[in-house]
């Protein structure tokens, strides 16, 4: 049985999902650069979190990598392998975050790019 969410609940969600809706839309090349780096870790290394994509990221806004990581899984390029390991920003006191991995869809995705990557050096030499 599902639980009914109080109007309180539900207005906290939808809030939620809208704060998440606009930060995902204040930078399409912000969104693709995580996509890049997230398919970049992803193809090699079976599982990775945000600490690993911190490290090869530039500074991005408030609260973005975490909306761009809920965009990839929504779209079913990552799943959470349920672990957990302490972030390494120093301002979140090592809370715990989320360990991710490729979906089949997504090593598809990453192997696809690693190709078309590979061809257009064969094709610049």
């Amino acid at each position: 049985m599902t639980k009914r969410l109080s109007l309180a609940e539900r207005l906290a969600s939808d809030d939620k999902n809208l704060l998440l809706d606009e930060i995902v839309q204040q930078s399409e090349w912000s969104l693709t650069l995580v996509q890049q780096a997230v398919l970049h870790i992803g193809i090699t290394n079976s599982e990775f979190s945000c600490n690993d994509l911190r490290d090869i990221l530039p500074e991005l806004g408030h609260g973005f990598l975490g909306a761009a990581i809920n965009a990839l899984r929504n779209a079913d390029v990552i799943e959470h392998t349920d672990r957990m390991v302490p972030s390494t920003q120093p301002n979140t006191h090592a809370h715990r975050i989320a360990v991710w991995r490729l979906t089949g869809k997504g090593l598809g995705i990453a192997s696809a790019r690693a190709a078309a990557c590979a061809e257009q050096r064969r094709a610049a030499a």
